[in-house]
């Protein structure tokens, strides 16, 4: 699959690198591209050229810039699988992008997913000889795509189900009550637990 990761940073470089170390054709779009060498399998390009092709892309730039993002280059990724990995802190609004993205973006595909953990848990996702969960939300036609790009990451995938990203971002608001609110390792993870 090639996949264009959008930002080049904690959560963008550790995701497009697992990727990369999958087997996926990765391409980082980068504003300044000559800054952003991330090394390995992986190029970097400049947002449009990463665009160019991509079977998915993965939004993992800082909330506030989606706005940004999606002004210059919504004609882009129009009818392409969006990963939304991007949180909005604060504010009052939503921590997803959802209704922007598909506001601006002509029959793009939405999918909330990487944006429940810290990086630390993208990077490593093994406790032992458990695999941490990554919940996640997404059309049923690319439910199989998105989990392999989980599964790439080496964390397991919990399908939420399509329209579910509000449920995505209880995960977040979970994950930051437990880690800034209460004090614990930012290496920490869920897992779902069933008979």
């Amino acid at each position: 699959m090639r996949v264009a990761v959008i930002g080049t940073g904690n959560i963008g470089g550790t995701l497009g690198r697992a990727f990369a170390g999958a087997g996926h054709d990765v391409v980082f779009g980068a504003r300044s591209p000559d800054d952003a060498a991330r090394g390995g399998a992986a190029q970097v390009a400049d947002v449009a050229a990463a665009l160019d092709g991509a079977d998915a892309v993965v939004l993992a730039v800082p909330g506030p810039a989606v706005d940004g993002l999606l002004d210059e280059h919504a004609t882009a990724l129009a009818g392409r699988l969006v990963l939304d990995a991007a949180n909005r802190i604060g504010g009052g609004t939503p921590a997803n992008s959802h209704d922007a993205i598909t506001a601006k973006v002509p029959g793009v595909r939405y999918a909330r997913v990487f944006n429940s953990l810290g990086f630390e848990n993208l990077a490593d996702p093994q406790f032992g000889a458990t695999r941490a969960d990554m919940f996640f939300s997404a059309p049923q036609a690319d439910r199989a795509a998105v989990e392999e790009l989980i599964a790439a990451v080496g964390l397991r995938p919990v399908y939420l189900g399509e329209g579910q990203q509000d449920v995505v971002d209880g995960v977040l608001r979970l994950w930051f009550t437990l880690v800034m609110g209460q004090g614990h390792s930012r290496h920490l993870a869920f897992r779902m637990l069933e008979r």
